[in-house]
């Protein structure tokens, strides 16, 4: 079948990439919401072998899983090389990321003209929940370190596992 029709049957999917180490409040507010635009989300967590994260992608896998368990439509994955590579081999055909603010633009449509050149992936751009406006994992991470309360700023799963993390040293 072809023409709108079939168009109309087309499973739609995006993907939210991230490090995600740990997710945040700010993430799961644009994973959640990419969830109530795609049929099927893919949150492709990403393995820098040359980065030391504060947890192992495989318990950022988990955490993620956890958190968006109420999304039926929500996948995880780890994912290494090109996002594009990730796309392909699932037939993805959007990425869908937050910004917080200019900055972040600046560099970000560097990458979605980037991975557009390179197969075509198109990017959409969702601007931040102005409440997590200011959030990083990077921030949460030096926040907690210091004994500072992350509590609203990361899902109950992720700040257990952040203060037992942060606990073993």
């Amino acid at each position: 079948m072809t023409g709108p029709e079939s168009e109309g049957s087309q499973v739609r999917r995006a993907v939210c990439p991230g490090s995600f180490d740990p997710i945040t409040n700010g993430h799961l507010d644009i994973i959640a919401r990419a969830s109530r635009l795609y049929d099927e989300v893919y949150v492709a967590v990403m393995i820098n072998k040359a980065k030391k994260g504060l947890f192992e992608v495989e318990q950022r896998i988990e955490l993620i899983r956890e958190v968006t368990s109420e999304y039926a439509n929500v996948r995880v994955e780890a994912f290494h090389g090109l996002l594009v590579d990730f796309c392909k081999q699932r037939d993805i055909p959007a990425i869908v990321k937050g910004l917080r603010a200019v900055s972040d633009f600046d560099y970000e449509l560097q990458m979605a003209q980037m991975n557009n050149g390179l197969s075509g992936v198109e990017t959409l751009f969702v601007p931040t929940n102005p409440t997590y406006s200011f959030l990083s994992s990077s921030l949460v991470k030096e926040v907690a370190t210091w004994g500072g309360d992350v509590s609203h700023l990361v899902p109950a799963e992720v700040l257990r596992a952040l203060n037992e993390r942060l606990a073993k040293g």
